[in-house]
């Protein structure tokens, strides 16, 4: 493919749990810290989230901290960040950003990956493919001046991560400046489109960002863990119009998903050009 100067961005935004790494990230080595089993742990979350109406990613950010703090584990910053370097990941994740974006530059195209999770930033942002993100978007904690957690920052659930993609649309790399978020802004000076973006997710959590992103004319993949019973949950979601495709979560060069991706970017690139070209800007 021809080599072309890049000038339009395009944006790839992930769900981190289930969609890039096997299983929520707190299981990889926290929750066995704890001493605790990965469904007992979900199993008090949904208790409590039931017996107080509270949030369930509330539940769980203050079971995490509440439950360090009985066992006497050391629970900084630091140590959250630790944690992120155990993630395992689905096949061909450690390789495949380099891959993709050399793809989209080819295209003429600037590659941005975000995520948008509600999962544990902290450790999101230890693991070892964090630098690749420009952005992460996930729930963190406030600290005291020892780095210890103290109290939920940002709780990131199902509904809220609408939020974050207007953040990205906007060209809002944090989550905190509410006023620009809501100022106005015209379609033509957003830094990226909807049109523009592609999300991955593996289940219903996502579906309000996905049916978002569809509804703006940009494209939602589900995704599900290769040979798994979760396909079929994901297939739901394609017949009732909820996600665009489907695909098994393997990112190795020539897998399924990794030809959905590039002939996404493909169509992006002939839309942008075919724009460009019937609307010369002056």
């Amino acid at each position: 493919m021809k080599s072309h100067p890049v000038k339009t961005r395009v944006a790839f935004v992930y769900d981190f749990d289930g969609t890039l790494a096997k299983g929520n990230i707190q299981e990889n080595s926290f929750l066995p810290r704890l001493g605790i089993a990965r469904r007992r742990f979900w199993d008090e979350v949904e208790a409590l989230a039931r017996s107080q109406e509270t949030d369930a990613i509330l539940a769980y950010m203050y079971l995490l901290i509440t439950k360090a703090k009985e066992r006497g584990i050391p629970f900084r910053r630091e140590d959250l960040a630790a944690h992120g370097r155990n993630v395992r990941y689905f096949s061909g994740v450690e390789t495949y950003f380099d891959r993709i974006n050399a793809f989209a530059q080819e295209l003429g195209l600037q590659l941005d990956h975000y995520v948008i999770s509600s999962g544990t930033k902290e450790m999101i942002e230890g693991s070892a493919i964090a630098g690749h993100f420009r952005y992460i978007y996930a729930s963190s904690f406030i600290y005291d001046a020892n780095d210890v957690p103290v109290w939920p920052a940002i709780a990131i659930n199902y509904t809220t991560k609408t939020q974050y993609l207007f953040r990205i649309n906007k060209g809002i790399e944090n989550a905190w400046d509410n006023a620009c978020i809501n100022n106005y802004m015209p379609m033509e000076d957003r830094p990226v489109p909807f049109a523009n973006m592609v999300y991955l997710g593996d289940g219903h959590t996502d579906v309000p960002a996905m049916k978002m992103i569809n509804s703006q004319g940009g494209t939602s993949i589900g995704v599900y863990a290769p040979r798994s019973k979760a396909r079929k949950a994901v297939e739901a979601l394609l017949r009732q119009q909820r996600v665009t495709y489907v695909a098994p979560a393997d990112y190795t060069e020539n897998s399924v998903l990794d030809r959905l991706l590039k002939n996404i970017l493909r169509g992006m690139a002939s839309r942008i050009e075919a724009v460009r070209l019937a609307c010369p800007r002056s």
